[in-house]
């Protein structure tokens, strides 16, 4: 899972766009879901972050998205239960409401046999007061935070060239983390949302996400596009480590 402990003051982005945060959540209503579970852990999260309301206003007054999973008594896994994302990668939140997380993520080769029984135990385990965090990465086309792929990898990345693999492929990080709310039980997951052109990146830091490409080209690599920029992105690594 790659994990880490957070500390409290490490959790959460300091100064976020709040004008940014409100225009993303008022452009797309859909990435706020609800069900009859959400309002308590809800109303818990936002009176812990010292904000009136619940899950979207929480969510509205921080930098990260928000999501509310549920153990039910009947149950060993946990479900989604509510969302307040404003910065999806690539997801519905609407199409994942009330999944077990192994169906959530179901498109992610070997989730299901490598890491779901480790994810719930984890998840079961996880005690009030302790923070968790972890980073993952992609190679998206475009530089807004909000990235639904609603075309084809070989229409989205077919601007990308040997030339310009530094200003038109961006690296997108998602800074996860988990917490169990003291009084309801669930657990809270946040999604802090980064992105970067390549060329911002250190020389080291570019060589590192070659040497990952090669990686993901035999794994996750056709879900995630890979065929149609890997190879740019490698030889902008490559020039790179020249000059």
């Amino acid at each position: 899972m790659g994990l880490c402990s957070l500390s409290e003051e490490e959790w959460l982005q300091p100064d976020p766009d709040l004008a940014a945060r409100a225009a993303a959540f008022a452009a797309d209503p859909y990435g706020v879901q609800h069900t009859r579970y959400t309002d308590e852990p809800g109303r818990e999260l936002a009176a812990m972050l010292g904000v009136e309301g619940g899950l979207l206003d929480a969510a509205k007054a921080h930098h990260e998205d928000m999501c509310l999973l549920k153990k039910f008594a009947d149950e060993d896994f946990y479900r989604l239960i509510g969302t307040a994302v404003a910065y999806p990668t690539d997801w519905h939140p609407k199409e994942k409401m009330g999944l077990p997380l192994t169906a959530m993520h179901e498109p992610i080769q070997g989730y299901a046999e490598q890491l779901a029984s480790g994810v719930d135990h984890f998840m079961t385990k996880l005690k009030p007061g302790k923070i968790f965090g972890r980073c993952n990465w992609f190679i998206a086309p475009i530089p807004e935070l909000r990235w639904i792929a609603d075309e084809p990898a070989a229409v989205a990345y077919r601007h990308v060239t040997a030339g310009n693999a530094g200003e038109t492929l961006f690296v997108r990080s998602e800074r996860q983390t988990l917490r169990r709310l003291p009084e309801t039980g669930t657990i809270l997951f946040t999604i802090g949302v980064y992105v970067a052109p390549l060329s911002d990146l250190s020389r080291e830091n570019v060589a590192l996400l070659s040497h990952a490409m090669q990686d993901l080209l035999q794994g996750e690599g056709d879900r995630r596009g890979a065929p149609h920029y890997a190879s740019y992105l490698i030889g902008y690594a490559a020039k790179q480590s020249r000059n």
